[in-house]
């Protein structure tokens, strides 16, 4: 098992409810959270399965996602489109999949 891809994909299932609701509120932000998440993971299969230099472009790639899909997640809980305690059980796994990341890319 691949820990950070499944703790992407963990993230990607807690956005899931929340997401209708960002979508009510700015269609555009929803759509840039949702691509960031799959591009989190995404990246993360497709680098595991790549070698040298090509694999750490992937997981830089999921890396600039994550950092997206944070930055998205600040916006829609200072819109108050989102609780804190919304963003709270978002962030903590993600911030796992980012710490994984940042040892995955340095």
């Amino acid at each position: 098992m691949f820990d950070a891809l499944e703790m992407s994909l963990e993230v990607m299932q807690q956005i899931a409810p929340i997401e209708g609701r960002i979508r009510r509120q700015s269609l555009g932000l929803a759509k840039q959270l949702a691509r960031a998440a799959e591009s989190v993971s995404l990246n993360l299969a497709e680098g595991r399965l790549r070698r040298d230099g090509d694999q750490r472009r992937h997981y830089q790639m999921a890396a600039g996602s994550a950092s997206e899909l944070t930055t998205a997640l600040r916006i829609a809980r200072i819109r108050r489109y989102i609780s804190d305690a919304d963003y709270a059980a978002i962030d903590a796994p993600l911030d796992r999949v980012r710490a994984i990341l940042y040892r995955l890319t340095h």
